[in-house]
């Protein structure tokens, strides 16, 4: 037996990713869809290079993933304006693994309706829901039709 954190044993990735999504009510594209019209705050945390090989999805505030802890524990002085333990958010990575550790992670610090999007951008396109070309990102906004990609990894850096 190995030993792990808090002198227990160690615990295999899958075992971990498992905990995590027994904690979360994970949500489908047309879900997260639904709960963004609804006020739901959809983070992106992949990182700049997937953004714009993949593209971006419309109303999507993007958080690196290696900061999203600081800016959305309420206490935190990285934090965003939108922090809140009440704040309803949904976390999006590539394929759905990185983000069910996060939003676990969310809830660990008392963001109680954090989850995440089951199976990533990848769901997200697959069903057909709005993708801007990733290069729009770095491009200024010359339509208005368009909403805002919003970055958040910039704002503040985290205290370690």
């Amino acid at each position: 037996m190995v030993a792990g954190g808090y002198g227990g044993a160690a615990r295999s990735i899958d075992e971990i990713l498992g905990e995590a999504r027994a904690r979360l009510r994970r949500l489908g594209p047309r879900e997260v869809s639904e709960a963004m019209r609804a006020g739901a705050l959809l983070v992106d945390i992949r990182s700049q290079a997937q953004r714009a090989g993949q593209g971006l999805v419309p109303g999507a505030l993007h958080v690196e993933r290696n900061v999203l802890e600081w800016r959305f524990d309420p206490r935190s002085p990285a934090r965003l304006p939108q922090a809140g333990y009440g704040l309803r958010v949904i976390v999006m990575c590539v394929e759905g693994y990185t983000s069910s550790l996060a939003a676990a992670s969310l809830q660990d610090l008392g963001v109680a309706g954090a989850t995440d999007l089951a199976g990533g951008f990848r769901a997200w396109q697959r069903a057909g829901l709005p993708v801007i070309p990733g290069a729009a990102e770095v491009q200024p906004a010359t339509s208005s039709s368009r909403p805002p990609v919003k970055d958040a990894s910039r704002l503040m850096s985290p205290r370690a």
